[in-house]
């Protein structure tokens, strides 16, 4: 990368500080001891080289400017040209974002948002708009009016969003929302010519007619300024915008080159969306911050049907060293026979998201004899927070040790979410953070209301404990939790019970309302293609390996395909939308309007979390009402609330 005049020639003289810090002399962290010693050994300040994600992916391309930062598989095959960017292009592009973006009146509080695919352009637009003003990249495959909400809650000045392409309705999205965005002054179209009705410019047009060798807002970033807002939790309700700093994203970019998951040269496989971290973060900014070059797959990532198809074929194409991904994805992997492909470059597999199956950890250790370091953390510390060191012995079904200078603590919470105290080892409780990369609050502080434990320790929401040793174990999610009467049933038991089953591809337990016992745990399952079992078979396994009779499910159904995120986690929400609805319908049979059956849905409520909506047809006068009364008296003991639509 040219050097930068003024604010940007700070970044390329510091070069031989990340050497020093996190380079080939990187420590060896065999024990805790070890990582104890290395934070005493200087502040943590003292150890970053970079104040910014701009000064970082300066740092990283100044290891080698030729070498490549970015391949663009368009489908995700290994035998397609790829579009190629070495890291001096990827550099000069995002600094001419940039300046595009501060021409636009772009400042550190202002926001330009991201309604993009994996294409080449989303990466220049996230570090191009993190360089002057705020990032916040949006999960594309929302709906409109959940889109409007967070576009709107962010305050969005620039939109940079995917022009109209088959098989894509995200123009069509925009068009839909943009009266609805006061403070949209801008919006530009990657993949379109101008589109005069919305004042949309093209996007590459624009970016090339600015300069590529400095910033012309004659600033960079302080470590403390806004860098992004990450979108997380429900679909219901104000969007809840977690603000990420410059310095709690480089800390995730310099822990990862730590643990010797990033560094100069290394390859890896990109199929994670932008507008989640695993993606910008521990994939995106890690990687090219550290010298390293991503295989972008297709638009789509993961998604795409080629990604997991061709992978064995991408690995030894490309020869990444390691191949990380959500467990889904993981799993799936395991289903695509290696044959010759020759996959020697890889010496590990990481995953995160959610907990990787027993199963699936065990076939990559010993199948391809790959060590597996789990990963964990959350979106409000800027993804990875804890993990299996590389070389610290590892014990499967742990996420190991937080990464250096940071905490964890497992603590106990009353019925207000108010501190009680710290958990004994090996007690269950709730999981708490500190460090470097947790965040210092939602953007909306309606949303701070019990998201700290206290100062600076976030509630993760998630279950645990931490052993004699220190390693934490992800025992559940707090909102995951079956209560059966008051008998709580923590999902991942069961769940990893039924992946140890060799027709189980993908396995998720979810609450189903009860009127007597308040919910019942009930199983979802996609079985490995090809293969056959039936619901017995499968709830015969769990009982002979399950000591616990009241976790047991009371009905198991196939769900195929399995609904997922954006991400490949298994979405829960449409799993209990779906059992919530199989016992309202079960509990209606039987009544008729017109002689025909009860229309029942089941539907996401702002207030209520579920609704139980039933039209009762075309029924009316004391008919209707007695009719409305049988389905109260029906649905009434159930603990999800119902209205006659």
């Amino acid at each position: 990368m040219p050097a930068a005049t003024d604010p940007g020639s700070r970044a390329p003289a510091r070069a031989h500080v990340l050497d020093r810090l996190i380079g080939a002399e990187l420590p060896r962290f065999t024990c805790r001891d070890d990582v104890l010693a290395f934070e005493a050994g200087a502040p943590f300040a003292e150890r970053v080289a970079a104040a910014s994600t701009y000064e970082a992916l300066q740092l990283g391309a100044a290891i080698d400017p030729a070498a490549p930062a970015l391949h663009f598989l368009p489908s995700a095959s290994a035998d397609e040209p790829p579009l190629t960017w070495s890291h001096t292009n990827f550099g000069e592009r995002v600094t001419q974002a940039a300046n595009l973006f501060h021409a636009l009146a772009v400042g550190a509080g202002d926001v330009v948002s991201l309604l993009l695919p994996l294409v080449p352009q989303a990466f220049v637009a996230l570090f191009g708009a993190q360089a002057v003003g705020i990032a916040n990249p949006v999960n594309p495959l929302l709906a409109p009016a959940q889109l409007a909400d967070i576009l709107r809650a962010a305050r969005t000045r620039v939109l940079v969003t995917l022009g109209p392409a088959e098989g894509s309705e995200i123009w069509d999205k925009v068009g839909a929302i943009r009266p609805q965005l006061p403070d949209l002054k801008t919006v530009l179209v990657v993949g379109g010519a101008a589109h005069p009705s919305l004042a949309a410019d093209d996007f590459d047009a624009r970016v090339d007619a600015f300069a590529g060798d400095h910033l012309a807002s004659g600033r960079l970033p302080r470590a403390d300024d806004s860098a992004g807002y990450f979108h997380t939790g429900g679909t219901t309700g104000t969007p809840k915008l977690v603000r990420h700093t410059h310095a709690n994203q480089v800390s995730q970019a310099w822990a990862l080159r730590l643990m010797g998951l990033a560094g100069p040269g290394r390859g890896l496989l990109f199929g994670l969306p932008l507008f989640h971290v695993g993606g910008a973060l521990t994939q995106g900014l890690a990687t090219l911050a550290n010298g390293g070059h991503i295989i972008v797959l297709g638009a789509a990532g993961w998604r795409h049907p080629n990604a997991v198809r061709n992978v064995w074929a991408l690995v030894q194409r490309y020869r990444p060293p390691l191949i990380g991904a959500v467990p889904t994805v993981l799993a799936a992997a395991l289903q695509v026979p290696i044959g010759e492909h020759d996959i020697g470059s890889l010496q590990l597999a990481s995953g995160g998201g959610s907990a990787i199956p027993l199963a699936v950890i065990h076939e990559y250790e010993q199948r391809l004899h790959l060590p597996v370091l789990e990963v964990y953390g959350m979106t409000e510390t800027s993804s990875v927070h804890a993990m299996n060191y590389p070389d610290m012995p590892r014990h499967a079904g742990s996420v190991g040790l937080p990464l250096p200078y940071s905490r964890t603590r497992v603590v106990k919470l009353d019925a207000e979410g108010r501190l009680l105290g710290d958990c004994a080892p090996n007690e269950i409780g709730v999981v708490a953070m500190a460090g470097p990369g947790v965040f210092g609050g939602y953007l909306s502080e309606a949303h701070n209301r019990g998201a700290f434990v206290e100062p600076g320790w976030v509630n993760s929401g998630d279950l645990g404990r931490l052993d004699e040793h220190g390693e934490l174990w992800i025992t559940g999610r707090a909102k995951d939790l079956i209560i059966r009467g008051a008998h709580n049933i923590d999902p991942a038991p069961l769940e990893e019970l039924l992946y140890r089953h060799p027709a189980v591809a993908l396995a998720a337990l979810v609450g189903q309302p009860d009127a007597y016992a308040g919910e019942l745990p009930v199983a979802y399952v996609q079985l490995k293609s090809g293969v056959a079992a039936s619901a017995d078979e499968l709830l015969d396994h769990l009982r002979q390996h399950t000591p616990e009779r009241a976790a047991l499910p009371v009905a198991l159904h196939f769900a195929d395909p399995m609904p997922l995120t954006a991400v490949g986690k298994i979405f829960k929400p449409a799993l209990r939308q779906d059992a919530t609805l199989r016992v309202a319908r079960r509990l209606l049979e039987g009544l008729t309007s017109d002689g025909e059956p009860l229309a029942v849905e089941v539907v996401a409520d702002a207030t209520h979390g579920q609704l139980i909506r039933v039209s009762l047809g075309g029924c009316e006068g004391t008919a209707r009402d007695r009719l409305a009364a049988q389905v109260g008296e029906r649905l009434g003991p159930l603990t999800v609330r119902h209205e006659i639509a």
